[in-house]
This record gives structure tokens, sequence and C-alpha cells, in this order.
């Protein structure tokens, strides 16, 4: 296999300008850098179209080429200066796959049943964006929505800041706050605004029930319009000095304290049935 050393040579192009959201957009494909989240796009059928991958990583990450080639997706040999323009991070890992997009649509990502849902308003900044895909995902939540006013779920950065997450739940992008809103209502969701305006606590709110919580924009947070929206405003209390939590962090706690709550009310159901039996 010859090994691509030119960027612009036609593979290594084509892939070049998936960093641009016009070209994702175009294409309905982006890029998936690092092993992690190779390995997880591998593992949804037909989310990878190709692989590029350094002499070095091929060897070090073996079992992901041998698990491309199984799955008859194609393994460029890029040079190290290739792969570096095909990546955005300072010390890139080698390896980069060309995926299709893998969102759906909203009322496929919110159905009836559903007990907890990520809904991003006007969230703007990929890092924080693909940290509560992360956070979502390892709380058990059934699916993620990316309003239209939030950033790109494709976006490098938010790709690797979910850490393979954005491939394992349900995802769905563009619809305005107000129809995701009555997406998860119709679905029997609770709708909840994560904001310091809140006038009832995150240890007051009852969590029982299957909850959307809707996060807002880092610096300014959630506007009067979409706290409208909420059937109810709560804010995570801060115990000690600091002023606010970022967005990731205050999702994280509002995120997992749903889930633990949720899934104790669960056990306590089940367990008086598993003693009759």
């Amino acid at each position: 296999m010859a090994e691509i050393t030119n960027i612009r040579s036609p593979r290594a192009k084509a892939a070049r300008r998936l960093v641009k959201r016009a070209f994702r957009d175009r294409d309905r494909a982006f890029l998936a850098e690092g092993p992690q989240a190779v390995r997880e796009a591998l593992a949804v059928e037909g989310a990878t179209v190709e692989l590029f991958a350094t002499t070095e990583a091929r060897t070090r990450h073996a079992d992901i080429v041998g698990a491309a080639a199984a799955a008859g997706v194609p393994v460029h040999r890029a040079s190290g200066e290739v792969m570096a323009e095909l990546t955005q991070t300072v010390t890139p890992q080698g390896i980069v796959a060309v995926c299709r997009f893998v969102h759906v649509p909203l009322a496929e990502a919110v159905p009836s049943g559903a007990r907890l849902v990520a809904v991003l308003a006007h969230v703007r900044d990929p890092g924080n964006a693909g940290t509560v895909l992360r956070t979502a995902d390892a709380a058990g939540a059934d699916a993620v929505v990316f309003s239209g006013a939030s950033v790109d779920p494709y976006n490098g950065k938010c790709v690797r800041a979910s850490a393979g997450s954005l491939f394992h739940l349900p995802v769905a992008t563009g619809a305005p706050v107000a129809e995701a809103v009555r997406q998860v209502r119709e679905a029997g969701l609770r709708v909840l605004a994560a904001d310091g305006a809140g006038t009832r606590t995150l240890d007051d709110a009852d969590l029982s029930r299957p909850t959307a919580w809707v996060f807002g924009n880092e610096a300014w947070g959630l506007p009067a319009e979409l706290l409208d929206l909420a059937d109810e405003v709560v804010r995570v209390p801060i115990y000690g000095r600091a002023e606010s939590l970022n967005l990731a962090t205050a999702a994280g706690v509002c995120l997992y304290a749903s889930a633990r709550v949720q899934r104790q009310t669960l056990h306590a159901v089940e367990e008086p049935t598993t003693r009759r039996g």
C-alpha cells in the first residue's frame, strides 16, 4: 500500500475539507480523531467510510485496523505530515476516520418511554457540548438534542470531547428549542431548565419522573423566553464560595442526580416484586 504523503492527494484533500462545517453538511460526513473515537465509530455498522493511519499507528492499533478491514472499510497509510493536516490537535494520535452523519430525527431520538434527555439550547462551546454528550451517555441518558442555535455536534473539538459517546446514544440536531421541548413533552417527560435563577434547588426538585434537562449558553445561560418553556427552573446549589459552575459540570451534576433518583425509584418498584417471586 502506497503511503499518502501529499495533502493535495484526492483522498486526503477530500477528508481535510471536512474540518469546515459547510463541507461536512454538503458531504454529510465528518472526522473522528483518535483510537477511542475510531473504535466506537467502527462498532456502528455503516458509520465509517474510510480510515487514515500512520505506519506507527497501524502497528500500535492493529485491532482497529483489523476491525476496519473486516468491515470492508478502506485503510489508507498516511505520513505524519498529512496526518497533522487532517487533525486539529497539537499531538495527533495518528489515526482518523471519515464517518457518516449519525444523528437521527427528533421524534426518533426521543420516543415515548424515554426517561432522561439532555437538550442543549444555544450551547456554542464545542468542548462543553461534547463533554455534556459524554456525561449524558455515562449517566444512561436516552438522547441528547442539539438545538439549531447550538454548536455542530460534528465539530472536531466536540467529537473529541465526546470520547466516542457520539456513537453510543441517539443525537438529534437542528430543531428549535421550542420544538424540542414540545417533542419531549409528547414523549411524557417533564422539562426542567437548569439555571442559576431557579427558585428551587436541585436538592429539592422532584427528579423521580422522566425528565428532559434544558442547558443554556455558557456565558449568559437561558433567556427568559426559554425559561418560560420549562415546567420548572432548577439551580444547582453552591455550598462554597465559587460564583457558579461551568456548563458541562452543572449538566453532569443535574444528569447524574436524575439518573440516581430514577434508578432508586425503579429498584424500589422492582424489589417488592422480586420478594413476592
